[in-house]
């Protein structure tokens, strides 16, 4: 009996592993036919067709040409503060310099980096060492959105469109000597 139990358990489950091989080995097959993994330095779709979503990460302080015309050496550090905001770095070891460092990534376009630094000497600027800095509005322009065509989206109304929105009923006005209704509020204490 105990035979005969074994030889059933046998046949019921080795059924089943007979069909599995043949469909692993299908399933696999096709799996060729599906492009290959790009690395994420090639492209940022996945398959191809999923495009997954990546934010802008903006970090430090955005110091300009104008800020920087503007600071003079012999500044004190609330002075050098007021205009360059406060620094990204500073240092317990090195109570006399400043870092100022701004980072952006943003997808589709170059990673920026820029880094300022402000030497201090009796709590007075020293010097301030400043690479080649964009003006503000050359800064604006380097961050400003474009399509993917490359023209920037339009966003003003043309005349058509401005008229083709509905217009608001019209509220009829009341008459200019009519006076405003008289309130009564209770008091404010009981006495």
């Amino acid at each position: 009996m105990a035979g005969l139990l074994r030889r059933s358990l046998t046949v019921r489950f080795a059924a089943p592993r007979c069909w599995l091989a043949p469909l692993l080995a299908t399933g696999l097959a096709g799996c060729s036919y599906l492009p290959s993994l790009p690395s994420i330095s090639q492209s940022d779709s996945f398959l191809g067709v999923i495009t997954p979503y990546r934010m802008d990460i903006v970090q430090g302080n955005v110091v300009t040409k104008e800020q920087v015309a503007l600071i003079k050496p012999g500044m004190g550090r609330n002075q050098v503060r007021d205009i360059l905001g406060s620094p990204m770095l500073t240092d317990v070891f090195h109570a006399n310099r400043w870092d100022y460092v701004f980072t952006i990534r943003r997808p589709g376009t170059e990673p920026q980096r820029r880094a300022v630094v402000a030497w201090f000497k009796d709590d007075k600027l020293d010097k301030l060492e400043a690479p080649d800095l964009p003006s503000e509005q050359e800064f604006v322009s380097s961050i400003t959105r474009t399509r993917a065509d490359g023209k920037k989206p339009v966003l003003e109304l043309t005349p058509e469109e401005k008229q083709a929105l509905p217009r608001p009923p019209k509220v009829d006005a009341p008459p200019a000597d009519t006076p405003p209704p008289q309130r009564s509020y209770p008091p404010l204490e009981a006495t």
